[in-house]
């Protein structure tokens, strides 16, 4: 008689590592690949563990130090170590459950002494907190925990909006603030332009009567050398009449509409006359006296 023998076989995918079993008793890990198992030997494909990154979403409610309730979302990602896949099968039956009862634990430990300001913040050291513990916790199981990530911190809507409020307040008030330091500098800069053209202003109208100055005096030395026997009050009275004139001419041709009430007859203009001069002597005297 020959000898008959009896074979299974399977296939374990990429990227998953499959547990054989003896007489129902661990034997060896069976990585991807097609694999031929002794049925009569007593060895079977007990199950096939992936080995790539999983990803877990808790979400977690606490309270704060501040008595503040707030919701967070933590995401766990993890893997089955290959090396360590038989533990990872025979030690856990529900690995997201106690996933997720080690992430409740330490995170209700934490926030409570923390305020809400320091959460947000420090959001970073409470997912470091948590990848400690979850490291110590399943690396015995198999599992290897890559990143946690504090997805989300979730204050309640009552708070949310009186944050909002603060916020936009304090943006106001910082405006203000703002606004009122351009106003103070734009009426500083007003104030400057307005003394600078004051300044220039009278630097013009110096510089006016200094130049009618000078032509009244050329005026008269002219008309005194040319015309003989002519004295220079004469030639001083014949100009201020001149310009007396060109004056009322000039308020004769203005375009706009506007009544002038002026004396005016043959002994008005001798009035006119000395106060002109009566005056441009009182000037003179004055720089005089500065001088």
């Amino acid at each position: 008689m020959g000898n008959s023998c009896c074979f299974l076989c399977g296939c374990v995918d990429q990227a998953s590592v499959g547990v054989v079993e003896r007489w129902g008793r661990f034997e060896r890990l069976a990585p991807p690949g097609f694999h031929f198992f002794n049925c009569l030997a007593g060895q079977c494909l007990a199950g096939v563990l992936s080995t790539r990154i999983h990803s877990l979403d808790v979400r977690i409610e606490t309270k704060t130090k501040d008595n503040v309730f707030v919701q967070l979302v933590c995401s766990i990602q993890y893997r089955v170590v290959k090396e360590n896949a038989d533990d990872a099968f025979y030690e856990l039956a529900n690995p997201k459950e106690q996933i997720q009862a080690y992430v409740f634990d330490v995170v209700r430990a934490i926030v409570p002494r923390m305020a809400l300001d320091e959460l947000f913040e420090q959001k970073g050291e409470v997912a470091k907190a948590v990848l400690e513990e979850l490291e110590k916790v399943m690396g015995a199981y198999g599992y290897c925990i890559e990143h946690i990530l504090m997805v989300d911190i979730i204050p309640d809507d009552t708070v949310r909006r009186a944050m909002n409020e603060i916020n936009a307040a304090q943006r106001l008030q910082l405006a203000s603030v703002y606004k009122g330091e351009a106003e103070k500098v734009l009426q500083v800069k007003r104030a400057e332009a307005e003394a600078e053209a004051k300044y220039l202003g009278g630097v013009g109208v110096a510089r006016q009567r200094q130049a009618i100055t000078d032509g009244l005096r050329e005026n008269i030395l002219e008309f005194s050398h040319k015309v003989s026997g002519t004295s220079a009050k004469e030639v001083m009275d014949l100009i201020m009449i001149t310009q007396y004139f060109d004056t009322i001419k000039d308020l004769g041709n203005s375009s706009k509409n506007t009544t002038v009430f002026i004396p005016h007859g043959p002994g008005h203009v001798r009035d006119i006359g000395d106060q002109i001069r009566n005056g441009m002597m009182e000037a003179s005297c004055a720089q005089i006296d500065q001088q």
